[in-house]
Formats: structure tokens, sequence, C-alpha cells
């Protein structure tokens, strides 16, 4: 893990280097075929995959804390992540309210028998394993929930492909004409006019996208350019939003990255951050529209 020395008021140029840029590029290209094997086999296969990686970007969040002296509980919180989304997969939202009753329990037990044996911080470190096991697990879940949804493969090719196209024609645009900033504090290289250039690009290239996968999946799929333009507008608004959460936590912590997973791309909270509230975004509104 990488730490920066940040001031609050002054943070150094975090936009990529295009050295960083090849090195995303590269490790997109080498992963981009098992993403795909995965995406097609769907079920079980998908369900565990998407469990395992959600799993490490709640083990980093948990040693981010760490770092600031935070006793969250790293086995609470993995196996929370793995156990909800595995619920997820097998009992969809059925049960819901007894997984969450269940985890929230044994979690206080595990935080009070931490302060018993000495720790001083137990009921922070409690909220804070909660809060990162909900928000990765039951979040991240709807990634496993959009799968499930007939045609859903196509969908999650429309979903994910949202946030990441918004992400380049922001990234592209904020550099060559952004002049007012979004969020100074959080992510003070981010502009007004990248973002909009952001939602226009998701928009417009899912829509297109739509009409392409609707020849695979067929005409009976729901999957139009209107429907595709819906959600690639909603995912751009909004799914940036998780990329900003990380960032807050990340610029509180005083670190640049969550980990070092893979060369360019930091670490799977990194990657994370939107694709998971895209992945809730696009099951509620493909449900909605189909």
């Amino acid at each position: 893990m990488r730490v920066v020395s940040v001031a609050s008021d002054s943070y150094q140029d975090l936009l990529p280097h295009p050295k960083m840029l090849r090195e995303r590029a590269a490790v997109v290209l080498l992963f981009l075929p098992f993403v795909l094997w995965v995406l097609v086999a769907g079920g079980w296969f998908f369900a565990i995959a998407i469990a395992l990686v959600l799993a490490l970007a709640g083990s980093e969040f948990v040693l981010l804390f760490r770092k600031q002296g935070r006793r969250a509980a790293l086995p609470m919180v993995v196996v929370g992540i793995v156990g909800i989304v595995l619920c997820r997969q097998l009992f969809g939202f059925d049960h819901t309210p007894l997984i969450l009753a269940s985890f929230l329990m044994v979690s206080l037990i595990w935080h009070l028998v931490d302060f018993e044996r000495g720790a001083s911080g137990s009921a922070t470190d409690y909220a804070l394993t909660v809060a990162g096991t909900i928000y990765l697990g039951w979040i991240g879940a709807y990634l496993v929930s959009l799968r499930n949804l007939p045609q859903g493969q196509w969908w999650v090719l429309l979903a994910l492909p949202a946030i990441w196209l918004a992400d380049t024609g922001a990234y592209f645009v904020g550099r060559a004409l952004g002049r007012h900033k979004l969020s100074p504090r959080l992510s003070p290289n981010k502009t007004w006019e990248g973002y909009l250039a952001g939602v226009v690009v998701g928009g417009a290239l899912c829509a297109l996208f739509a009409l392409l996968w609707r020849v695979g999946a067929g005409p009976d799929s729901g999957l139009t350019a209107w429907r595709g333009l819906a959600l690639g507008i909603v995912v751009s608004i909004l799914a940036p939003l998780g990329d900003l959460g990380i960032s807050m936590i990340k610029r509180e912590l005083k670190v640049k990255d969550s980990g070092s997973l893979l060369p360019g791309h930091g670490g799977a909270l990194d990657r994370l951050d939107t694709w998971i509230w895209a992945g809730m975004l696009g099951f509620y509104i493909v449900s909605w529209m189909t």
C-alpha cells in the first residue's frame, strides 16, 4: 500500500500518468477473456467469483483502517461479505432480515469479547465491521442479482461499461476542457465539464451497445436503444458517487490507493468503488423497464 502525505486543503496531482494508462489497458486486455468467460458461465461460478473479489476489497477496507489503529474484525468482514453474496445467489432477496440480523448479532458478540480483552475503541470498530460488510457485501451482491435476471449477462455488459465509458469520457474531456471543480476536497481533478461529458458518453454509447447486444440476445431480450440510453445515463450520473465515497475514506486516512493488486489499478476496492453501484442501479432500472 502506498502512503502519501496529503494536506487537507492541497492535494498532489492524482491524474493518471500516460504510463499508468498503458498499464491499465494492458491489465484489462490480459484479464478480459477470463472476465467474459465468468460472466457467460453465470450461476454459482459467477457468484463465487464476485464473492471472492468483494471479500478482497473488504480485507483492503479493514487494513486501511488498521493503519489508524482501528480493529474492525477482518474475519467477520470477509465471511460476512462472502455469506451475503452467496445467500443472494441461493435465496435471492428472501430471508434478508434473518441474514442481516444474524450478522449484526455475531459481529456484536465479536466486538464485545474484543473489548473485554482490552480493545479501547470497540464501538467504532463494530461500526466499521458493519459498514464495510454491508457496503461491499449487500451492495456488491447486486451484481449477482443483475446477472440472474433474464438475459442478465447482456445487462451486466451494459451496466458496467456504462461507468467505464463515463469515466473515460470524463477523464479526457475534463483534462482538455475542465475548468470548474466538481469536488475540490475529495477529488480535485474532477470537473463539472468532465462529469457532464461522461454522462453524455455513457448514455450515448450504452444506447449503441444495447443495439449491438440485441443481435446476440435476440429481439425478445428487451434490449433497446432507449433502455440502453436510460441505463447509461442513470449509471453515469449516480455511480461516480461510489468513487467519491472511497476517495473520502482515502483522503481521511491519507492514502493514495486501497492496495496494489494490479499495476496501474490500485487495489480491488479502488476498482469496485463504482462497479457495485452500477450493479445496483442496473438491477433496479432493468427490473422496472422490462
